[in-house]
């Protein structure tokens, strides 16, 4: 009788190892994603006055995220009829789940050894399959090799769920091509110095797809991408505005079960930190929506920073006598600057980030010895506390951009204007003051120029002070609710944005 026995064993011979290690070509191009439709709007010169049309093209999409995209209509534009419509259709485009379109390791090993090694008459070792003969109650044996591959798979699969999770996007009109464009009226002050900067006075976009109130604006800080808008609101969302051009919206990023209160353009422009009520943190990807960056803290978040010479390290304050330091590439806390506070209202970091400032609700009843902190970064050490003795909470900081001077925005219904340097004296002599708080996280900012402050109001209104004379220059009557944020556009002179406490957005020229 000529028969073979195979016996098992755990020793991996290099014969063996070679061959089953060996991919088929053929079963790497047995899953490949299905094509879908793009939805995309061309703009033409001076059709913004009538009915916007949508041509559908067929394009591959590899994308393996299992997000849903929808088209959103354009906003009102303002420059040439305010009773414009537009009528749009919602086009839906659904991708493939992630688990369609990826086999797991160990199966596809073994289709790829079983298919290499077919007909030759190389012994191999027996792969354990479950079979309807087995014996009940008695447990067959597994290769050393297989059980090491079988513990190690929960853990591969929380990192890969932690790593590649994404976040429930909603592209708008042109999204993905507005996104990367540059901006034709954006690139004839690419190659020059920003110039003087002069009062807006029109009214260009109004944007209210938000349907609740909006937190904090940013421009992107990337000149040549420098016409998208970011804003968190207290409706879950995250949204990216074309604010040059058309005023559209791009895309939408659902990432938060709660209020988002910060939201933060990367240096790069191609990531969005954000944090929320829900006290998770977020470090989305624009284009994809996959999040970078997730993690759960252990209090509500209520603003944060990234650092201005570390790309990678950022701060995070909020409902907590706590302010805490990440480094998004080992997802891990830095530091931990404790102070005997309840919540934390703003960060400001000062030039070349060995040093940054909070704002807190410290406030006794005559003075308030603690309500902005000086803090040393590397050490966490505080390096003074003594900086404002006034009986007024401060809900915004604002840095200078050519002087070392920042500015607080108190509830006293005032700006203060401090020295960015030790020991951060107080001016005197200068005070901003004429706008309204009460008690809204009103925010300030200077021009590019550093020429002017503007700020916000609870009355609606915009109010423009002179920096070196602290007057008022002019104001704005821009919004029906609190305007809560009023920022200039880092590259375009007198281009201004603003938002308010009933979701709306507005650009001004």
């Amino acid at each position: 009788m000529s028969s073979s026995l195979v016996a098992y064993d755990d020793s991996d011979s290099e014969a063996e190892t070679e061959k089953a290690e060996v991919p088929s070509t053929s079963s790497r191009q047995t899953s490949l994603p299905g094509s879908s439709v793009d939805c995309v709007q061309y703009f033409a010169p001076g059709s913004l006055g009538t009915k916007s049309t949508y041509e559908m093209q067929p394009t591959e999409n590899t994308d393996s995220f299992g997000t849903s995209t929808v088209c959103e209509d354009p906003p009102v534009h303002y420059a040439q009829n305010n009773n414009t419509d537009f009528i749009s259709p919602y086009c839906r485009r659904a991708y493939s789940s992630h688990n369609a379109l990826c086999m797991s390791y160990k199966s596809y090993e073994q289709a790829s050894s079983s298919s290499t090694n077919s007909g030759n008459g190389i012994s191999q070792k027996r792969i354990h399959k479950d079979s309807t003969m087995a014996v009940k109650g008695i447990r067959p044996y597994i290769p050393k090799r297989f059980r090491q591959e079988n513990s190690s798979m929960p853990e591969k699969k929380e990192s890969d769920q932690r790593h590649s999770s994404d976040c429930d996007v909603k592209l708008g009109i042109s999204g993905e091509q507005a996104s990367r464009k540059i901006s034709e009226l954006i690139k004839p002050y690419l190659g020059s110095k920003y110039k003087l900067t002069e009062v807006p006075k029109s009214l260009i976009f109004y944007m209210s797809k938000h349907s609740g109130p909006v937190n904090a604006i940013q421009w992107c800080p990337v000149r040549e991408q420098s016409h998208m808008l970011l804003s968190a609101s207290m409706d879950k969302t995250i949204k990216v505005w074309d604010a040059v051009d058309t005023g559209c919206c791009l895309k939408t990023y659902s990432c938060h079960s709660c209020a988002v209160r910060a939201a933060q353009w990367s240096s790069c422009g191609r990531r969005i930190l954000s944090g929320g009520f829900d006290s998770m943190l977020h470090l989305t990807d624009v284009e994809t929506g996959t999040q970078i960056f997730s993690s759960k803290n252990e209090f509500r978040i209520s603003t944060l920073k990234f650092h201005p010479t570390e790309s990678s390290i950022f701060i995070c304050g909020g409902f907590s006598p706590e302010v805490k330091a990440w480094d998004i590439r080992t997802s891990k806390v830095l530091r931990v600057y404790k102070a005997a506070v309840q919540q934390t209202l703003d960060i400001l970091f000062l030039p070349e980030g060995r040093e940054f400032l909070t704002s807190t609700d410290a406030v006794s009843r005559d003075s308030a010895d603690r309500t902005i902190i000086a803090w040393d970064f590397q050490s966490a050490a505080k390096i003074s506390n003594q900086i404002f003795h006034e009986r007024y909470t401060c809900p915004s900081l604002t840095l200078h951009p050519r002087e070392p001077m920042f500015v607080a925005q108190t509830n006293g219904n005032y700006m203060a204007l401090f020295s960015a340097q030790r020991p951060y004296r107080i001016n005197k002599k200068k005070r901003y003051e004429g706008h309204k708080v009460e008690g809204f996280a009103v925010g300030c900012e200077f021009s590019p120029d550093g020429t002017l402050l503007v700020t916000g109001s609870s009355d609606g209104k915009v109010f423009f002070y002179n920096y070196h004379t602290a007057r008022i220059i002019r104001t704005l009557s821009a919004h029906k609710e609190a305007c809560v944020s009023a920022i200039f556009h880092p590259v375009l002179p007198s281009l201004l944005a603003t938002c308010d406490w009933a979701g709306e957005i507005k650009i001004w020229q």
